[in-house]
Order: C-alpha cells, then sequence, then structure tokens
C-alpha cells in the first residue's frame, strides 16, 4: 500500500495545501477535481473581496513549492478578491504540482477495496478504491489514504427555515439565488427592486453592504434584511476589536448602512413558505404568521451543509447536529458559542473509524459556519505528518487563529447566550434593531 498515492478530493486551497503538505512529508498526492481549473469553486464567487490577507491565503507548504519556480508572491498585506487569490496562487500552485492534479474527475463514491461497509475482516489492509466519473468513462483509483476537501460550496441551504425547502421555493428559481450578487454584472437585476436578503453570516454582510450601495443610488431599491434569530445580537462581528481588520470592518459597514436606513431589518422571521403574487413577485411567509409582500429577489445566504451520499461506504464518525468530525463538533458548535476563533486543530480531532480517511477544509465544519483558509492549512498540515508517521509534529499546535472580539452563546438561535470568558476579547456593544411591520 506504501506505493499507491493518497487521493486528495478537491483542487481548491484546502486540497491543493494538502497536496503540498504531503509532497514535503515524501508522500505521493493525487487530486482529483471535477471542475476544469484550480479553485473552480472560488471562480463562482471571483467578484467578493476577501476580509483575510495575503499572508493569511498563502499556504506555507504551498509558498515554498512556488518560491523556487520564480513566482510572484502577493503583498501580504492586501486584501484579494475570489478572482486573485485564483488566479495569483491556486492555479499556479496548481501548475506545480502538475500531473499529480487530475480535472474533469469527479468522485462519486470510496470505499474498502472488495469491502462494503459492512464487512470488518481484513478491512484496514486494504487500500481505498475511489471511484472516479470522467467525460467519457468511469473508473477506478486505489489510495492509501483518502483527504476529502471538496467543500460545501455546492450544497448551499435552503430559504425555509426548517432546514428543507420552503413551501413554494423549488418554483421560483427565477427570484431565488444562493450566491452574493456580482452587481458589476447583474446590477440591473437589484436596481430599483425590493430585495431580501436572508441570513446572518458574512456573506450575507458582503451581499448587504454591496445592495446598500443600489439603495443610496436610487430610492426605489428597498432591501429587507430576514433573520432568523430573534434579535441582530452580534450579527454585526467585533467591529473595531476584530484581529482581522477587514473582517471587523464589513460589519461596520454592513451596520452603517442599517442605521442610515438603506436596509430594514426583519428579525425572527423563519420562512414557511414562497407564493407567487398577481404580478409575479413573491410574497415570503413565516412559520409565525409574518409576511414580506412585494418581493422582487431574495438572496438566500444561510450557510452550507456537506455533501456525504458518496462517502455511504465509509465508516464515519460524525456529530448529530452539525454533521462534523464528533472531536470537533464542541469546538465549532454554534449552538454552544459564537466566536470567531476556533482552537488550531488536526489529524486526531479529523479521525474518523476508517483509518486514514479524512474530512479537511470547510466540509470538516459539517453545517457550521465561520471557516478561515488558515485553518485548513493547519488541518491538512497535521494531516500529513500524521499519514507520514510524525505522530508529534501531528499533535503539535502550528497555528494561532485571529478573533472576532465576539463571544457568546447560542451563536444560531432566537435568544443570545451568556457572555463566556476565555476565548475572545469583551462583548461589543448589543444593539436593538426593529423594523415596521410588513404591509399586509
Amino acid at each position: 500500500m506504501s506505493e499507491l498515492p493518497v487521493v486528495v478530493v478537491g483542487a481548491g486551497p484546502v486540497g491543493l495545501a494538502a497536496a503540498a503538505h504531503l509532497l514535503e512529508r515524501g508522500l505521493e498526492p493525487l487530486v482529483l477535481e471535477r471542475g476544469d481549473q484550480a479553485g473552480a469553486a472560488v471562480a463562482q464567487w471571483n467578484h467578493v473581496r476577501l476580509f483575510s490577507s495575503w499572508s493569511e491565503l498563502v499556504d506555507p507548504a504551498g509558498g515554498r513549492l512556488l518560491d523556487p519556480t520564480g513566482w510572484t508572491r502577493p503583498d501580504g498585506a492586501g486584501y484579494p478578491t475570489g478572482r486573485e487569490w485564483a488566479e495569483s496562487y491556486l492555479r499556479p500552485l496548481a501548475a506545480v504540482l502538475g500531473a499529480r492534479v487530475r480535472f474533469g474527475a469527479e468522485v462519486v463514491g470510496v470505499a474498502r477495496r472488495g469491502r462494503d461497509r459492512v464487512v470488518d475482516s481484513g478491512r484496514e489492509d486494504e487500500p481505498f478504491s475511489v471511484h472516479i466519473r470522467t467525460a467519457g468513462s468511469e473508473e477506478r483509483v486505489l489510495a492509501r489514504a483518502v483527504i476529502d476537501a471538496s467543500g460545501t460550496w455546492t450544497t448551499p441551504n435552503p430559504l425555509g427555515g426548517e432546514g428543507l425547502p420552503a413551501v413554494g421555493e423549488g418554483a421560483a428559481p427565477d427570484r431565488i439565488s444562493y450566491r452574493v450578487p456580482d452587481l458589476a454584472d447583474a446590477g440591473a437585476r437589484y436596481a430599483g427592486k425590493h430585495v431580501v436578503v436572508a441570513g446572518s453570516g458574512h456573506s450575507a454582510l458582503t451581499a448587504l453592504v454591496a445592495l446598500s450601495a443600489l439603495a443610496e443610488a436610487d430610492a426605489a431599491t428597498r432591501i429587507s434584511w430576514v433573520l432568523r434569530r430573534g434579535g441582530v445580537g452580534n450579527t454585526f462581528g467585533g467591529g473595531d476589536a476584530d484581529q482581522l481588520p477587514a473582517r471587523g470592518a464589513l460589519g461596520l459597514r454592513a451596520k452603517a448602512a442599517v442605521d442610515a436606513g438603506l436596509i430594514t431589518v426583519v428579525t425572527g422571521f423563519r420562512t414557511e413558505a414562497v407564493e407567487r403574487d398577481g404580478d409575479g413577485r413573491l410574497r415570503l411567509l413565516s412559520s409565525a404568521g409574518q409576511r414580506l409582500d412585494g418581493v422582487d429577489e431574495v438572496v438566500t445566504l444561510t450557510g452550507f451543509r456537506p455533501e456525504l451520499g458518496w462517502l455511504s461506504e465509509i465508516r464515519l464518525e460524525l456529530d448529530p447536529t452539525l454533521q462534523a468530525p464528533v472531536r470537533l463538533a464542541p469546538l465549532v458548535d454554534p449552538n454552544v458559542h459564537s466566536c470567531g476563533t476556533v482552537y488550531p486543530h488536526g489529524a486526531k480531532e479529523l479521525a474518523h473509524p476508517e483509518r486514514n480517511f479524512f474530512l479537511a477544509g470547510m466540509k470538516s465544519y459539517g453545517r457550521a459556519p465561520t471557516f478561515l483558509a488558515q485553518t485548513g492549512y493547519e488541518q491538512v498540515r497535521s494531516i500529513a505528518a500524521e499519514l507520514a508517521g510524525d505522530h508529534e509534529a501531528a499533535a503539535r499546535v502550528e497555528l494561532v487563529m485571529a478573533e472576532t472580539g465576539v463571544c457568546g452563546g447560542a451563536g444560531l438561535f432566537d435568544e443570545p447566550g451568556p457572555v463566556t470568558g476565555g476565548c475572545c476579547r469583551p462583548e461589543p456593544e448589543v444593539l436593538t434593531l426593529s423594523a415596521p411591520p410588513a404591509a399586509p
């Protein structure tokens, strides 16, 4: 089995970093990417500027692999867009890895060779069997280990407040989107319209800041911000206390747009149904009997979830709430805390009963929000060390995460939890915002 590669699923930031760390450890990686280029998911949000700086977006092993090639390292103090991240780092890194990265190769299943999920006998003596679908055929690749860094981009959460699509949600694809809008290309779609933004994370704040500029330029543009939680609470983040200044600034800009009256906040709204009115516009109905009428566009940014169907033959140990590895879940569970910092973790927290199989990157967080690239880089550094037999390095913490300045309980639910000490800076001022009643 030692002659077999370590298969890495996904040629995004974390998958490519995994390949770089594996090479440094003398292990041969094979990165399988269903898209046609590195950072295929990043390419779908090219227009969004990251709140992490370049110094936090270049994986150390990836940088060491690129430096001898004449690659120009970006200014560490700059904040790239998705397009700049892909063009200046991800694609050059994939090019250096060369044939170790295969594009147009979709992983549709993983198992132990000759064993289904139920069979114990000889299980750990068999390599992984990775089933791949390409444009013209299907094939199987054997692997000594598998790192699933495929992310969650293709499985966004629905608008519906129960985790399932609201009644009528699937019938309105022309009016409901699940990505941060690119106003440079689609500004006319939203200008002069009533736009609802659903969600409380950084993607929602990014969309609100962009759309508020339309509202400022055109008084006919109405923006309603729908929150499932009962109050705004710490949604704006840590502001000036955030150790990632651009992340703090994003929340402050969103707050300023609300304070200026450019955004109407609607709290405690869990969408139950989506209806069409006589003009073809939408009406949103909540489980509590609230309604929003005359909606032209809905931007749903309620998070993501992992796709686990193609791992049905792998013995995973996942938290029943978050669908994250059980040892990692307590660190990221938003029902327990809303800290923006997560204790650095690695192979130990990411391990499963299936030996040498790991979830890494955003997928490892399950349904939890607020993932940073640095977290994924630390994960795969530790995993590569573990696979190489360097257990001391795998257990060592080599990263200090930036904090948001916000810490409390019940990060995603209605009522704010108690402030807890030891993980973040002092709690910022709690804001109380309300919206006028929706039109009948």
